[in-house]
């Protein structure tokens, strides 16, 4: 039994670690195409290369999350879809770490600023709708995004792979769910 739980981590953290890099380097490809981002056509073409990123990744994310249920089902026949569900989740939760671990990375010590910018900015277009108390309080959580931005990311990238795990090993081992299949004796 021990076995098989740890052949289950060691599984899931390879499909977590293909689907967490996957992601890393779109973040990084966007990073710099944001950098030499101009304006006009430039920055049309740009985003347009973006926008075809993303899409391909949400795609390849999809995909791959489908060929390593279907991998995990084959390879452990006894394996139904709860199990599969199981493994899916274990798959999303890890790469979801592996990505949120490298967004904090890079806002606490890649790029310190974007996080300060981003918020200046927010605070300077909504500084005439506030008065000073939610101004003081949005000062005071400036210092709290980075670790409110790992849990939202973590969060949301986990929730994104629980739903397709479970959308997905719904039918994955589906000849065992099919009573007219002969059953092995």
């Amino acid at each position: 039994m021990k076995e098989k739980r740890i052949n289950l981590w060691n599984e899931a953290g390879k499909a977590g670690l293909v689907l967490g890099t996957i992601s890393i380097l779109y973040m990084i490809i966007t990073l710099f195409t944001g950098k030499i981002a101009g304006s006009g056509i430039k920055a049309i073409l740009i985003g347009t290369l973006n926008f075809a990123l993303w899409a391909g990744k949400l795609v390849l994310c999809i995909w791959l999350m489908r060929f390593f249920l279907l991998k995990f089902s084959k390879s452990n026949p006894s394996a139904d879809n709860n199990k599969v569900f199981r493994f899916g989740m274990l798959v999303a939760l890890l790469s979801a770490l592996l990505y949120s671990a490298f967004y904090l990375v890079y806002i606490l010590y890649i790029d310190p600023n974007s996080m300060a910018e981003a918020f200046d900015l927010a605070i300077q277009q909504y500084s005439a709708s506030l008065d000073a108390q939610s101004l003081e309080a949005l000062e005071n959580i400036k210092s709290d995004m980075p670790t409110i931005s790992f849990f939202a990311q973590l969060i949301w990238s986990w929730l994104f792979g629980t739903i397709l795990s479970a959308i997905f090993s719904r039918k994955i081992p589906s000849d065992k769910n099919n009573p007219f299949t002969p059953e092995e004796q």
